[in-house]
């Protein structure tokens, strides 16, 4: 199996999950299907927990107060926005909003350690934010106001500065491997999911599905549920592994193309703004990607210049 294939697949999975959970809305609210999704998949990472990695990898070692917290920032905060975001927007901006959360971790990492990233991933985040915002506007800046998507893809970009922040809170948890860390930050967040969840429903705001809408929309909720919440997450995790995390984050930006790629096979006719929009931001996720793994290999130029000089003076010798 080719090296790249479980990244393919979890970006592939996840960028086809933005229409699919569109159209599911029609027939569950977004609490109700997050409760869904996750209800049933938190059960599926535990179990994988403890088949991997032993019975003892259930137990939160002291940390469940904090895993519980970064948990309900990042799988109830990104679900439960994101799907009332796509319930006000298209579900191909959301996507593109979405993807940039790699460039949003790059800026909450300056924020935090107050190392700025290099000049080239600057101009790639500003020229991203320009593109989803050609996007979002198709070119014409009152839309931003009176086109009623603006509020959406909003609940979407904050949702995703949640989940940015459950991403850097893994780094807080070195001694736990991902599965660990997703599964039992996974259960704190569904908690908080089914707190909400059911305080709506027995409040009136949100009544429960009915049967008819359950059946109505199985076949996505399969989607959402089995390949969207466990085997992309799974994929990705293994991606990472195989690949790095530099490596893998670039297929990442496969995830609007997939969207847009699908809205457009539903009849969608993108305007040539909105394309190039698309465009301008794929390609920039792409260079701030590439700019990221560069400034890895080489993290200052007076270090890269000294090794450099080193190299060039022994070949001398």
């Amino acid at each position: 199996m080719p090296r790249f294939l479980p990244s393919l697949v979890a970006t592939l999975t996840w960028g086809a999950m933005f229409p699919i959970a569109a159209a599911t809305l029609h027939h569950i609210d977004p609490y109700h299907l997050t409760a869904i999704r996750y209800g049933l998949a938190v059960p599926v990472f535990l179990g994988l927990l403890a088949a991997v990695e032993g019975l003892g990898a259930l137990k939160p070692s002291g940390r469940a107060l904090e895993l519980f917290a970064l948990g309900s920032i990042g799988f109830a905060g990104f679900n439960l926005l994101g799907y009332v975001g796509i319930e006000r927007t298209q579900p191909q901006e959301a996507s593109l909003v979405a993807a940039l959360m790699p460039l949003l971790t790059v800026l909450a990492t300056w924020a935090l350690t107050r190392r700025a990233p290099g000049r080239a991933t600057l101009i790639a985040i500003a020229v991203a934010f320009a593109g989803v915002a050609l996007v979002i506007t198709r070119g014409d800046p009152a839309r931003a106001i009176h086109g009623g998507g603006l509020g959406g893809d909003g609940l979407i970009l904050l949702g995703a500065l949640g989940w940015v922040a459950y991403t850097l809170g893994a780094r807080r948890f070195p001694e736990f491997s991902p599965l660990r860390y997703t599964a039992l930050s996974a259960t704190g967040g569904i908690l908080t999911i089914l707190a909400i969840t059911a305080g709506l429903t027995v409040s009136g705001a949100e009544p429960l599905p009915t049967a008819h809408a359950l059946e109505h929309a199985w076949l996505q909720l399969v989607y959402v549920v089995a390949f969207a919440a466990v085997l992309a997450v799974l994929a990705w995790n293994e991606g990472v592994r195989r690949l790095g995390a530099s490596n893998a984050s670039l297929f990442f930006n496969l995830v609007p193309v997939v969207a847009f790629a699908i809205a457009v096979a539903q009849g969608y006719q993108p305007g040539a703004v909105e394309v190039a929009g698309g465009l301008l931001t794929v390609a920039a996720l792409v260079g701030a990607n590439l700019a990221g793994r560069q400034a890895i290999r080489r993290p200052s130029s007076p270090a890269w210049a000294a090794t450099r000089l080193a190299k060039l003076a022994k070949s001398r010798a």
